[in-house]
């Protein structure tokens, strides 16, 4: 049995036959389109969702040496399911344990094929099975490190390499994350299937937290050399994409992806060409994403279409919304939103919710009675040790001609910020100011 930790797609046979390059460009695109359904297929059948995702990956290896040498099969995702099958069959022998679940995976092996490994797959239970591995890989049982690890790697079909480039940890931490996720799962039994509907909607908000947090991080990193990190707010996207094909009559999940859509519309004009950070203001907004600014309201419109309200991800949108169709910072609908802010505020109060309601105000009414809002979040000391907060008040006391105070604010908080850009920017707004 493989090590769950194994990579998926790292293992390139040592020799080199002439298939190789071939073999392993068809199993990269096979594995990041299609890794959810097989991996939720074999964990449907076996009822065990450490064994699906190992065999999963065995078969991933077994592929790379197998196509190399006889070509890409006419049914590709049927013969990694074979294949898979064959090995949680082996690894059921191997335990010992002949049980009713080895009897049902002798028998579905034992009926007819295609002629190329394929084995029956049914299109009504696909998306059942993508919507509970989403469920399984972010249970509340986990976590949240471990969560964003395993829905990367079951969902997402990333291998550790990516995950670990993706969020700057040590590979071997990635692979003990899932490898620790996958334990927990089967320590505290949790079931391969879709939570009850009561439960659905509750669980649906750990899901969609999980989707949120790699969106935002790969829309501005927390810590590294780049602002951007486009791979994983994509990988976020798609997987959100997937998600509201599954879950149409959800307004969340359509708000996250027009949240999302909307946000990476600016990926384009929020760096130049050296990788240095391009604040909103000084943003090129012809090289705006139209496309996904077109999408992303197109998702708002069928969170508003539902008539069941806006929830946080849905206010978010738009607000971005509000930004995406501004021709300019100034030409900015601000008041609206305050308002959106105010309202997101309500429903899912944060101090992170209310600076940028501050900055929000800022904009809308001036400087100083956002710097009493500002204040107040300081007061609660929910934000210590985040750069954010004294960049924001360094900002609004640079606007009230507090210079010296605005250059001390701006000081420590690029001390405080880990990601190299947003550092030199607030060093430049830090030079800005002079002596």
């Amino acid at each position: 049995m493989a090590r769950a930790d194994r990579p998926a797609l790292s293992t390139v046979p040592t020799d080199d036959p002439p298939g190789a390059e071939a073999a392993r460009r068809a199993v990269e695109t096979l594995w990041r389109i299609e890794s959810a359904r097989i991996v939720g297929a074999l964990a449907r059948y076996t009822g065990d969702f450490a064994l699906a995702e190992d065999v999963a990956q065995e078969a991933v290896a077994q592929a790379l040496v197998g196509w190399a040498r006889d070509g890409v099969p006419a049914n590709p995702v049927g013969w990694l399911l074979t294949a898979a099958r064959r090995r949680a069959v082996d690894a059921f022998r191997r335990r010992a344990a002949l049980d009713d679940r080895y009897a049902v995976l002798a028998g579905q092996l034992a009926e007819p094929s295609s002629g190329d490994g394929d084995l029956p797959w049914d299109p009504d239970r696909v998306d059942d099975d993508v919507l509970a591995l989403m469920f399984v890989a972010c249970h509340p049982v986990l976590a949240p490190e471990a969560r964003l690890a395993l829905t990367l790697r079951v969902v997402g079909g990333l291998s550790s390499e990516e995950i670990a480039r993706a969020l700057l940890v040590p590979v071997p931490t990635v692979q003990a994350r899932i490898t620790r996720a996958k334990k927990t799962i089967a320590a505290a039994r949790v079931p391969f299937a879709l939570p009850e509907p009561p439960q659905r909607r509750e669980r649906l908000g750990g899901v969609l937290g999980v989707l949120y947090v790699i969106f935002t991080e790969g829309s501005t990193a927390t810590a590294g050399d780049e602002l951007l990190r486009p791979d994983l707010a994509y990988e976020a996207i798609r997987l959100a994409r997937t998600l509201a094909a599954l879950l149409p009559a959800e307004p969340e999940v359509h708000g996250l992806l027009a949240l999302c859509e909307l946000t990476a519309a600016r990926f384009p004009a929020r760096v130049d060409a050296d990788g240095a950070a391009v604040l909103l203001a000084d943003q090129d907004r012809r090289r705006w994403d139209r496309s996904a600014i077109r999408r992303g309201t197109a998702a708002l419109g069928r969170v508003v279409a539902l008539g069941r309200g806006l929830g946080p991800y849905g206010l978010q949108a738009s607000i971005a919304a509000c930004h995406a169709g501004a021709p300019s910072v100034e030409r900015t609908d601000w008041a609206r939103v305050v308002l959106l802010y105010e309202a997101l505020g309500r429903v899912a109060p944060s101090p992170v919710v209310e600076l940028n309601r501050a900055v929000a105000v800022a904009m809308a009414d001036g400087p100083q009675q956002a710097l009493s809002l500002v204040d107040e979040v300081a007061a609660g000391g929910r934000l210590a040790g985040s750069h954010l907060l004294p960049s924001v008040r360094g900002e609004l006391l640079a606007r009230l001609g507090r210079s010296a105070e605005a250059r001390a604010e701006l000081e420590f908080a690029a001390r405080l910020c880990r990601n190299v850009r947003e550092r030199a920017v607030l060093l430049r707004k830090v030079d800005a100011l002079g002596g």
